[in-house]
């Protein structure tokens, strides 16, 4: 089988979707890989490298999706890319259905099979593409909100963990999954204080005893939202509803609240955002203030930091794309369960039930379908 790869387009985004050992692993399956000239260099990987491995490298993206039967990318196609989009073409990748109108509808008109990395979901309910970006995204929450925290950033002049005989900075995360765990994680090693908000007891008990008790938990609803964000230095919004649009449940009135030189970082931005006064930034232009609190939005965080990001992130799809290819779009939904929640669309149906209710439009189950 045909797998192309073609050079991400989103904003300073350097990630590449399948790295050399990852090319020779599919090649010596007995496919054959289309790579775009120079799609691995963000990532620190050569051509040569991909050659070596196997590769055919092409010049022109038009190229990679007018030849492959599977197109593995990292972010979801751009505008200027649907037109290379075509009937019968499996695309996988990140694609955030729910904040993407205009993507899912060409999806829909163009007969493409999407299954989206984020919705790909293990019985157990853990989002197993999703989990090692999220990681990712967490850690880097507390390191940009360190950064911006700094006067010469725009920030309020503070020290994420302070030092003896003045206090730490407040770090407030609302939503205690992946994101959460290890946004808490690195503000705790830079000694600032934490409270983590979720709705669900047992994982705020679970974080209370993996953290020693050394984080402040909350049951999430308004009030305690409120409480808890006019106390933030940093807040960090880490909801998500696989597949669905993101609540917002920091109101604009809770933004006002916060002192003047804060910050926020909407993790859930992909998703639409969780933070009412949230909307997605590039990182070329990362942040913007909304009544003196400095707002971080870039839709790809894991972007910034393409080599770490694009090893996590092609361990956990290659599997994935070596099952495709070895066999096929309908036995590969039809032999594993959680490859089959990843598909969002396929044969003009919407299979993905968030997707279906961000738009009002009509569900078919993928099992309807595959009969």
């Amino acid at each position: 089988m045909f797998i192309g790869v073609p050079k991400e387009t989103k904003d300073e985004e350097y990630r590449v979707a399948i790295t050399p050992d990852g090319t020779r692993a599919l090649c010596q399956a007995g496919h054959q890989v289309l790579l775009q000239a120079t799609a691995g260099e963000g990532s620190g990987f050569t051509d040569e490298e991909y050659r070596d491995a196997g590769a055919s490298i092409v010049a022109e993206p038009g190229e990679v999706f007018r030849q492959a039967e599977i197109v593995v990318k990292v972010k979801e196609p751009l505008p200027p890319e649907y037109e290379l989009l075509r009937e019968g073409l499996i695309l996988f990748t990140f694609l955030h259905l729910a904040a993407e109108k205009e993507l899912t509808q060409t999806l829909i008109d163009k007969r493409v099979t999407a299954i989206a990395y984020e919705t790909v979901e293990q019985p157990d309910g853990s989002l197993t593409l999703l989990t090692p970006m999220s990681a990712i995204a967490g850690r880097l929450a507390v390191q940009i909100g360190a950064h911006y925290l700094e006067k010469v950033s725009g920030g309020c002049g503070k020290l994420l963990g302070g030092v003896p005989g003045v206090p730490p900075c407040t770090v407030v995360i609302i939503g205690g999954g992946c994101v959460g765990r290890n946004a808490a994680e690195v503000a705790l090693g830079m000694g600032a204080r934490i409270i983590i908000l979720d709705v669900n007891a047992a994982r705020l008990q679970e974080l209370m005893e993996l953290f020693g008790g050394h984080v402040e938990t909350l049951m999430s609803n308004p009030s305690n939202i409120a409480m808890a964000v006019k106390q933030a230095d940093l807040l960090i919004g880490s909801i998500l509803i696989p597949g669905a649009a993101a609540p917002h449940l920091v109101t604009r009135e809770m933004v006002s609240s916060m002192r003047h030189g804060s910050v926020i970082a909407d993790v859930a931005i992909d998703q639409g955002g969780c933070i009412e006064t949230s909307h997605p930034t590039l990182h070329s232009d990362p942040v913007y203030s909304v009544d003196g609190v400095i707002h971080y939005c870039a839709a790809n965080m894991p972007g910034a930091v393409p080599r770490t990001s694009t090893l996590a992130l092609t361990n956990a799809t290659l599997p994935y794309i070596l099952k495709l290819a070895n066999l096929g779009f309908r036995q590969a939904a039809l032999s594993d369960s959680a490859l089959a929640k990843g598909v969002n669309v396929y044969d003009e149906h919407i299979t993905n039930q968030g997707v279906a209710r961000a738009f009002g439009l009509d569900y078919t189950p993928l099992s309807q379908l595959l009969d």
